[in-house]
């Protein structure tokens, strides 16, 4: 092999070396040769969760830049993010931590946001949303899983519900025993058709008299309503001053009338027992009722005589004894 050769074999392995290079840093770049080319936005979080330099920024899934730098911010994490100035980040877009599986880093993550939306100037603070991690997620299930087998022994355990139970049922085995006895002579009693509820089960005769009831009771229902639509009729008709009823209770001129007529049978009354007047005499003076006796005491006696006279003897005698 000559020298010219050699120098093509060594001339090509170089190329292919520094092709190799270039791709490698291509794919570690994101794909610019140029690195720190782009903007920078932003974010704080609670948590930055294992985020490095050089790890992802994604919108939608999409790889657009770079972790420029992370560091704390008083009681914040700070994270420094590296855009392609290619790309537009709408200003109400959201930055969350995502994971790229079990074994894979942490990214930052930014949805679409809303179409027609300001884009975010470079130096901006971005909106940011703390998202439970693995570890917090294991966490939580591993405290789910805790309280699940203190459940478990609660409900399980010599003093939990079962154990309650089971000494429940074995305290009282022969109650237990004597009221399932009971249940299956009641059930036979009524497979026979013994008893009241055994015939309603077994006679078609008392169904047939039950529905017959059951039907009286719906004609009664409908009469009863019938019954009450009317007396609603008679009492919008009262309401409205129509008959006697509604006259003496919203006809004011009959009111009035029967206030006089109160009124004066009122003050008869009290003149009745004040003994005026002739019935009040009659009521409260003793001496009318004197006065009465005697006259019927002389009719006896004028009768007494006239049966021992003539027809003219009687007469005078009557004139005699009433004048």
């Amino acid at each position: 092999m000559n020298n010219a050769q050699m120098s093509a074999r060594v001339g090509l392995f170089f190329l292919m070396g520094i092709a190799l290079i270039w791709v490698t840093f291509e794919s570690l770049n994101g794909g610019k040769v140029a690195n720190g080319k782009g903007y920078t936005l932003v974010a704080h979080f609670k948590n930055l969760k294992e985020i490095r330099p050089g790890d992802e920024v994604r919108v939608a899934g999409v790889k657009v830049g770079s972790v420029k730098a992370t560091r704390l911010d008083g009681r914040r994490a700070r994270a420094e993010l590296l855009i392609d100035p290619a790309v537009q980040i709408a200003q109400d877009a959201t930055a969350t931590i995502g994971m790229a599986g079990l074994l894979g880093s942490n990214y930052v993550a930014f949805d679409l946001g809303s179409d027609n939306t300001p884009a975010y100037p470079s130096g901006s603070e971005v909106r940011t949303l703390d998202t439970a991690d693995l570890n917090t997620i294991v966490s939580e299930l591993s405290n789910v899983g805790k309280k699940v087998d203190s459940t478990l022994g609660q409900i399980s355990g010599d003093d939990g519900v079962l154990g309650k139970i089971s000494t429940l049922v074995d305290e009282n085995r022969t109650q237990i025993r004597d009221v399932t006895t009971n249940l299956q002579q009641i059930t036979g009693k009524i497979n026979q058709g013994e008893g009241t509820l055994g015939r309603l089960v077994n006679d078609p005769k008392l169904h047939d008299e039950l529905l017959a009831t059951v039907a009286e009771i719906k004609t009664a229902a409908a009469e009863a309503k019938t019954f009450v639509a009317q007396a609603e009729s008679v009492i919008d008709q009262v309401k409205s001053g129509q008959g006697t009823l509604g006259v003496l209770l919203y006809d004011q001129q009959a009111g009035e009338n029967i206030k006089v007529v109160t009124t004066n049978l009122r003050d008869i009354s009290d003149k009745i027992s004040k003994g005026q007047g002739t019935l009040g005499k009659l009521i409260n003076d003793d001496g009318l009722y004197l006065q009465a006796q005697g006259s019927l005491k002389k009719l006896d006696r004028t009768l007494d005589g006239m049966a021992d006279s003539g027809p003219i003897s009687a007469v005078g005698t009557a004139a005699s004894a009433l004048f």
